[in-house]
């Protein structure tokens, strides 16, 4: 809603005529994104580029306003999104297979950073599945998708120059629980989060429904890697190498995604270690569908 004039005023109240804000709000924030960094001629040329069968971002076929008031994006279908697959099998995820969903949405990662944004909220909610299609996973929801590098030169480090706590709480960076713009290394965090979760099911945080205390929790955890492992698997896995990395990135630094180097190379090694010789071979959820 937008305010457009003051009616009426006393002491205790302010009384606003009011209208819907139509070219404002998370809709619209995902359309731009999609407009201007992710037109599918874009996206397929990237995907050829990096010589990859499909680069994992929706392409929209459509977009508008009902009634002036309500605007409305149109995909294709893209199947089941990995939190109802979760739900439906009631299973965690192996590590394989979260080593290669987390090797498809690097992939993405990549390109987006490339393009100066970051998407801001990661979770299974917004990764989808088709079935029965070779490595054909998305990463989907562009609501709080955010420019972090306009015309390349990246936003300073500012605590409270947004809203605290946006997106999904139990997964969001500890950049965004204390209000400064998203980065690379904030996506790249609730990946980290994301990999832990789907495979052990749980996080230090995952009870806590406080918004400081999940913050407390992550910077704690955030600064020991290890102890955060060890509350999760009680033994070490796969993930160590890339925890690491990402909790250590600056906040403007460009991260390495290539084979060669880190965070991506611990997970696309650890998926060869796994005989997963081809990283777009088809993922292998519960052993996905």
């Amino acid at each position: 809603w937008r305010l457009v004039k003051l009616l009426s005023q006393s002491t205790t109240e302010l009384i606003y005529e009011g209208e819907t804000g139509a070219k404002v709000g998370r809709i619209f924030n995902e359309q731009n994104f999609l407009q201007r960094a992710a037109k599918p001629a874009s996206v397929t040329s990237g995907s050829k580029q990096n010589k990859m069968d499909l680069l994992g971002i929706p392409s929209c076929v459509g977009f508008g306003l009902h009634l002036e008031s309500y605007r409305f994006l149109i995909f294709p279908n893209m199947g089941q999104s990995l939190q109802s697959v979760m739900e439906e099998e009631a299973e965690l995820l192996s590590e394989k297979t979260v080593l290669q969903l987390a090797c498809r949405i690097l992939d993405v990662l990549q390109y987006i950073h490339s393009n100066e944004y970051v998407h801001a909220d990661i979770n299974a909610e917004n990764i989808y599945i088709k079935t029965g299609q070779k490595s054909q996973v998305y990463l989907v929801g562009y609501c709080h998708a955010f420019r972090y590098c306009p015309s390349g030169q990246h936003v300073e480090y500012r605590e409270a120059s947004r809203t605290p706590h946006e997106g999904t709480m139990e997964f969001i960076s500890l950049d965004t629980h204390k209000g400064a713009a998203p980065s690379r290394r904030s996506d790249l965090q609730s990946l980290g989060y994301c990999m832990l979760h789907w495979h052990t099911g749980t996080l230090p945080w995952t009870l806590l429904t406080d918004p400081d205390q999940v913050a407390n929790q992550k910077q704690r955890y955030n600064e020991d890697v290890p102890a955060l492992l060890s509350h999760c698997f009680k033994k070490g896995c796969a993930f160590q190498t890339y925890l690491t990395e990402v909790m250590a990135l600056q906040y403007s630094e460009q991260p390495d995604y290539s084979l060669g180097g880190s965070p991506g190379a611990p997970l696309k090694l650890a998926l060869k270690f796994f005989g997963a010789r081809c990283v777009y071979c088809f993922v292998d959820i519960y052993c996905i569908l």
